[in-house]
């Protein structure tokens, strides 16, 4: 689906209307279950209905409310807040998260500040008369009194090709010795710029948000518009889930989770921050 085709707005509009009440769209006038099916149109209903922080109509409910943050109406919502089409997400995995988040709903409620996700927008630009796709990383970053969303991350496939490394075999090297020399081989070395990252440390690693800065402030790299956005969650303890916008027909529409993985332990998560990151190429 098209999104806005400036992207910061609708970011922006997103956190100036976390504090607005929304109105979830009623299937009949019968008191029942079925009136919790409404989508979440927005991300952060999709926070109140995981934290059981509206009811089914979508009116706030406060701390002072009885059905604050109940079990009864956390169990509910945790039942439709789940892309039903998506058979990759078992059902024994969705019923093993639900109990989690209801036996410790303390340390399971999302924090739209609490750091831990982060978004992805995967937009279109333009580079030499050509369509290319930009995948941004977007997180919240405090402000003064408040918050922004800001770039944290960038990857293109585009950039690739620019910091491809043969490890394979021994490449072109500066002698140990290039220091008696002024470095003054430097010129040989750095001009075959097909060879010329085989000059840098092994640590390297690439900066595609650094090219992706560069290429705009020279104009070569123009944006277009916004293709989709996901949120990536790592709030809550030994798990992580994202969740996706579907705009379709039916009762499972709207911000749903559209993955989720158990986590047993830190170094899975690191491995799975650099998969989400495409650190792990």
């Amino acid at each position: 689906m098209k999104l806005r085709s400036y992207f910061v707005n609708l970011l922006i509009l997103s956190f100036i209307t976390l504090s607005l009440p929304l109105r979830a769209q009623l299937v009949g006038d019968d008191d029942d279950e079925s009136k919790l099916y409404a989508e979440s149109k927005q991300v952060n209903q999709f926070f109140r209905r995981f934290n059981g922080e509206e009811d089914e109509k979508g009116n706030r409910y406060y701390p002072r409310d009885k059905q604050y943050r109940s079990d009864k109406l956390r169990k509910k919502y945790l039942g439709i807040l789940f892309d039903e089409s998506n058979a990759g997400i078992s059902n024994a995995l969705k019923v093993e998260f639900s109990k989690y988040i209801l036996e410790k709903p303390e340390s399971s409620i999302l924090k739209f500040h609490g750091g831990n996700w982060f978004s992805e927008v995967n937009a279109t630009f333009t580079s030499g008369g050509k369509n290319q796709t930009v995948t941004l990383f977007m997180e919240l970053e405090k402000d003064h009194l408040g918050s922004k969303w800001v770039i944290s991350r960038v990857h293109a496939d585009m950039f690739e090709p620019y910091f491809v490394r043969d490890t394979t075999k021994v490449g072109r090297f500066l002698h140990p010795l290039s220091h008696e020399l002024d470095f003054m081989n430097l010129r040989k070395a750095l001009s075959n710029s097909d060879s010329v990252s085989q000059f840098t440390v092994k640590r390297f690693k690439p900066d595609h948000l650094s090219v992706f800065l560069y290429e705009i402030k020279k104009g070569n790299l123009k944006f277009r518009s916004v293709e989709q956005v996901k949120f990536h969650f790592f709030q809550i303890g030994g798990w992580y889930f994202e969740i996706s916008q579907f705009n379709r027909p039916g009762y499972n529409t709207g911000w749903l989770i559209s993955n989720l993985v158990k986590l047993n332990n830190d170094a899975e998560k690191d491995l799975l921050r650099k998969h989400l990151y495409y650190e792990s190429k």
